[in-house]
């Protein structure tokens, strides 16, 4: 609205050229910030994927995270047990900073919306990271060891 106030008026043109530039910026930033997570799906190759499948367990209470296959977008099948079946909502593979990083979002009963983010510490075979419980509201730092 104030640009075509300047620009109908024929007042200074300063204020339009800086709400173009602007919003040039902000079109960039996002068209980056959208190539960045397609490369992070890209990044993923299969040996990363064979590393982390299979069966990881958390020494701390015997629950299970089942990890089994990654869709072309990111997407990844997994099953959690506590010791019985919970609902995994969303799990996805990813790559920050070059480590491989795992989201997992659970929603059942007492899980409406507990997430685990890990990434895979490849010198000592673990996945560490935190889990967010979200009926306590409290973030634990934990880690899964492979299971057999």
């Amino acid at each position: 609205m104030l640009m075509n106030y300047y620009l109908r008026s024929g007042k200074k043109t300063v204020p339009a050229a800086f709400f173009l530039v602007l919003i040039g910026l902000v079109t960039l930033a996002f068209s980056v910030a959208m190539a960045g997570d397609a490369d992070a799906v890209r990044l993923i190759d299969k040996n990363d994927v064979q590393q982390i499948f299979g069966r990881w367990i958390r020494p701390d209470g015997g629950y299970m995270l089942d990890l089994k296959e990654i869709g072309k977008d990111g997407t990844l099948k997994a099953a959690y047990f506590n010791p019985n079946p919970i609902n995994v909502y969303r799990a996805e593979l990813g790559r920050k900073q070059g480590a491989i990083t795992i989201f997992v979002e659970l929603r059942d009963v007492n899980y409406p919306g507990s997430t685990y983010n890990l990434i895979y510490d490849l010198e000592t075979d673990r996945l560490v990271g935190t889990y967010f419980q979200a009926v306590q509201k409290v973030t634990f730092n934990i880690e899964f060891m492979r299971g057999k």
